[in-house]
């Protein structure tokens, strides 16, 4: 299998379902950040001492997220996979149990604290893109609810463990300050 098809030329590609939509179409944009975020994650989980198997079943969650955001139709949409209440409970859970070991958040904290913790908010703020495009696109015959609800959730989580990597490893948040003048 050649990984080359030249259908893609000309500026266009398909959606599943067959639908053929210029390369910048906000559908395209919403699961081309979604793909973003998930080849970061990646890094995160390469670099990553005690997540990887947490990273990875969120990998695989957000291959099912890109997947159904690229549908082209509420039709082919019922047939993919879908993402789960459970997934998003999951997300809550690691969050709960991350919280319970951080100091409490009193101040506004900068990305960074360790290199593992700056890579960590890089994909927050992907992810976050990623939400506000998916709810840029949804509508009542293109219904990504659930894809909006993970990828808001796991942003969550991202901030967290943002937090939870500068903290083990870093020496901890880095506390924004404003200046005084």
């Amino acid at each position: 299998m050649k990984i080359y098809t030249k259908t893609g030329d000309k500026g266009e590609t398909s959606l599943i379902g067959g639908t053929r939509v210029p390369k910048y179409n906000e559908q395209v944009e919403a699961y081309g950040s979604i793909d973003e975020l998930n080849s970061h994650l990646g890094l995160i989980r390469d670099l990553s001492q005690d997540q990887q198997e947490l990273l990875l079943e969120i990998q695989e969650r957000l291959f099912v997220t890109a997947s159904m955001v690229a549908s082209d139709s509420a039709k082919t949409l019922a047939k993919m996979p879908a993402l789960k209440e459970e997934d998003i409970l999951l997300l809550e859970q690691k969050i709960d149990l991350m919280n319970q070991d951080l100091p409490v958040l009193e101040h506004f904290i900068l990305p960074g604290g360790h290199v593992l913790a700056s890579h960590t908010h890089i994909a927050r703020t992907i992810c976050r893109r990623a939400e506000r495009l998916c709810i840029k696109i949804h509508s009542p015959e293109k219904d990504f609810s659930m894809p909006i609800k993970y990828l808001n959730r796991l942003s969550d989580f991202l901030f967290v463990l943002a937090r939870k990597f500068a903290q083990d490893l870093g020496n901890g948040d880095v506390i924004w300050e404003s200046r005084k003048e």
